[in-house]
């Protein structure tokens, strides 16, 4: 007998992208897609479902691989790498050109939580689109950086002090059309209004 209790939340599909020359030609290892794939594993109750993919600094690859993410159905789309000033950094150009609407606050807020940390903070370009019904981000290349911009700041008792992105992105999927996504408090404390919260049960 199953004695597991099943899972009252919408299913969710998820693309995360990491973009690297390096990565991707196998000199090194991949850290984002794991430190992606374990972060939102932990915020969201939903059922996931992951779609990975690992490509190089190339904005034509970078922009197929958005695109074909959102035509498979992922609600929500990720990167991780190349939205620096280097020449190949072009992530935010690639997100840009295949964007419907653009979301400048994502990437404003991303850069002042960053900028308790590094004053190079400056230098980040991340960006954030809707195509279809779908939300891109890019999220910094260091699993580090990608928790501290998901989850934002807390004080030494565990009290936010800066809003992490992240509790933005539920009620901004539920505005496009999107599945319900419930996030887990002690990670990452989503915002909805009243009107829009939902209840499920097992």
């Amino acid at each position: 007998m199953n004695s597991a209790v099943a899972n009252p939340y919408p299913p969710v599909k998820i693309g995360i992208v990491s973009v690297s020359d390096r990565a991707s030609a196998g000199v090194y290892v991949d850290k984002g897609l794991p430190a992606l794939q374990e972060w939102l594993s932990r915020a969201l109750k939903n059922p996931l479902q992951f779609e990975p993919r690992l490509i190089p600094d190339e904005q034509a690859a970078i922009q197929a691989a958005l695109i074909e993410l959102v035509d498979i159905g992922c609600a929500l789309v990720l990167t991780t790498g190349g939205t620096g000033p280097a020449l190949r950094d072009v992530t935010p150009e690639a997100t840009l050109a295949v964007a419907h609407k653009e979301m400048p606050g994502f990437g404003e807020q991303m850069r002042q939580i960053s900028l308790n940390f590094v004053p190079t903070a400056i230098l980040s370009r991340q960006v954030a689109v809707i195509r279809k019904q779908s939300l891109i981000i890019n999220l910094p290349g260091q699993p580090k950086s990608i928790a501290e911009t998901l989850e934002g700041l807390r004080d030494a008792d565990g009290k936010s002090v800066v809003p992490g992105i992240f509790a933005a992105v539920p009620y901004c999927i539920d505005l496009i059309g999107g599945p319900y996504l419930e996030a887990d408090e002690t990670v990452c404390k989503a915002f909805r209004p009243k009107t829009a919260v939902q209840s499920f049960t097992a």
